[in-house]
């Protein structure tokens, strides 16, 4: 059973989360089919979708920030107006930052239930903006009110809470999941296509939404479908400032002073698609900028449609044909920038930057070059179907005689130690603090290029010594009710290798021998 029961570790690690501890049987399960096993859950494809109570819509969670922003703004109008013996309370931070402290026992329900509330305080039932709707008494505003009232009640901070469902949910998931392909598959796009929840308050707000609504439904579905649906995301279009770039020649550009913003053209063609020596110049990336003017999201004032949904502005985009890579397209408005995504999508580059990058996170950081090329054969063959690309990556003998040497980034690390433990979180700080401090903080990278995907990024002394401090901290909460042995049985079996073996037996309490568990390279390494 030795060879399948290291198979079995390859599918759990390398394409999955790990093994779960407990009773759910996942390294003897992958160990009877290992590939089987792993496409499991491609043949599941509503199962990528990630639907909890009381998640929001994007155009939803831009209202209740909008209103939030409102309700902060009245709040400190409010102190300015009171008298001088009156101490007001302290204000909500404008910018939230990643979360720093740990506040237990508040699961999804509950935190949902908070935001819901402040939403319904926000606007009244018919979703039509009213004077009253941020007043915290709900009365209307009386002439006749004296000029120093006293400070209205502070808002509940509506930003930080819907971070930390979004977050709880995504959580809950990957710890539940058999093997947890997909939750991978999400990983990986989600970091491809990335933004920065440190961006501001709509990013924040919006971070999760973006995952759940431009990455999920397209996971397993077509590359195409999924880059048009990201970049035309508020949150993309906010975290690379394309709602500030005008068409020189626009309407809005001959009006103004602001004029082309080349963010969110340069990182689809660097970062999203082509990647870098794709054989595109710069002025591919102007051309793509001037076709993208006028992608947009509604404001507050829902001039262009629901608050904070995708909208086209046509008095910002810059009018004309254009050419990009050779080709040119006619002023269509809206379809001339979807018409050249199609084609980037469908571009030679961009299928061996994907194919590559594919590889390079599920296999090695020098990825086999036939893998590679197999998996750029059937981008290309496929239209960029992407449940085609990973099927063909778990058949690859590639994927399954390379050796488990990659190190598993941190939020991989805390989840398979989570999994292994058997522990579902009801909240998110003590993850959210432990991926602030090993440098993955989530969705929040330090730039577009997304968090580093190769070994050396992640096995620094200083990170490594951070890992075992956490390990540490779970072996002395958790390692006297727990048989560490029994734990090795359910992540690896006899595919763990004599030396980890031995360490654990040797350790002087289970507290330490759990701890030197969390390290081992069954736990660390992919």
């Amino acid at each position: 059973m030795a060879r399948d029961s290291q198979a079995a570790l390859v599918a759990l690690n390398r394409f999955g989360f790990g093994a779960r501890g407990g009773a759910s049987g996942d390294l003897i399960n992958a160990a009877s089919d290992p590939r089987g096993f792993v496409k499991a859950d491609l043949a599941r494809p509503f199962a990528v979708l990630l639907e909890a109570p009381g998640l929001q819509s994007t155009p939803q969670l831009g209202q209740a920030a909008f209103a939030y922003q409102d309700q902060v703004k009245q709040a400190r109008e409010a102190t300015k107006a009171a008298t001088p013996t009156e101490a007001p309370a302290p204000l909500p931070p404008a910018d939230p930052k990643p979360d720093n402290t740990l506040r237990r026992n508040l699961s999804l329900n509950t935190v949902m239930t908070e935001i819901a509330g402040q939403m319904a305080e926000a606007k009244p039932a018919d979703g039509k903006p009213a004077d009253n709707a941020m007043k915290p008494d709900g009365m209307q505003p009386s002439a006749a009110a004296p000029a120093a009232a006293k400070p209205s009640p502070q808002p509940l901070n509506v930003i930080q809470k819907t971070f930390r469902a979004e977050a709880l949910a995504r959580l809950q998931r990957a710890m539940m999941v058999d093997c947890g392909f997909t939750e991978r598959l999400v990983v990986f796009w989600s970091n491809h296509f990335c933004i920065s929840a440190s961006k501001g308050e709509l990013a924040r707000m919006w971070a999760g939404a973006f995952e759940r609504e431009a990455i999920r439904p397209h996971v397993l579905g077509r590359f195409a479908d999924m880059l048009k649906a990201v970049e035309q995301h508020p949150a993309m279009l906010f975290f690379l400032d394309n709602q500030q770039s005008l068409g020189p020649d626009s309407r809005a550009g001959q009006n103004r002073k602001r004029g082309l913003n080349e963010n969110l053209a340069r990182e689809i063609m660097e970062l999203h698609t082509l990647g870098v020596g794709g054989g595109y110049t710069q002025e591919d990336v102007t051309s793509l900028a001037r076709m993208i003017t006028g992608w947009t999201f509604a404001g507050r004032q829902g001039k262009l449609g629901a608050p904070g949904s995708f909208a086209f502005n046509a008095n910002a985009h810059q009018p004309g044909r254009q050419v990009l890579l050779g080709k040119t397209y006619e002023a269509t408005g809206l379809a001339q920038g979807e018409a050249a995504l199609a084609d980037i999508a469908r571009h030679p580059s961009t299928a061996n930057f994907v194919a590559t990058k594919f590889a390079r996170h599920f296999v090695a950081d020098d990825p086999p070059p036939a893998l590679v090329a197999r998996l750029r054969d059937v981008f290309v063959r496929t239209d960029g179907d992407l449940k085609a690309l990973a099927t063909a990556l778990v058949d690859s003998d590639e994927a399954w005689k390379a050796p488990l040497t990659k190190m598993r980034s941190p939020y991989d690390f805390l989840v398979a130690s989570g999994r292994l433990l058997a522990r579902v979180p009801e909240d998110p700080g003590g993850y959210l603090n432990n991926l602030n401090l090993l440098g993955q903080p989530l969705w929040t990278p330090a730039g577009p290029n997304g968090f580093p995907d190769t070994s050396a990024a992640w096995a620094a002394p200083e990170g490594m010594k951070l890992r075992l401090d956490i390990a540490s901290q779970m072996g002395a909460r958790l390692g006297p009710n727990i048989d560490p042995l029994d734990l090795l049985e359910f992540a690896a079996a006899d595919a763990a290798s004599v030396e980890t073996r031995r360490t654990i037996e040797r350790a002087e309490s289970r507290q330490q021998a759990l701890a030197l568990l969390l390290m081992s390279p069954e736990l660390q390494r992919r």
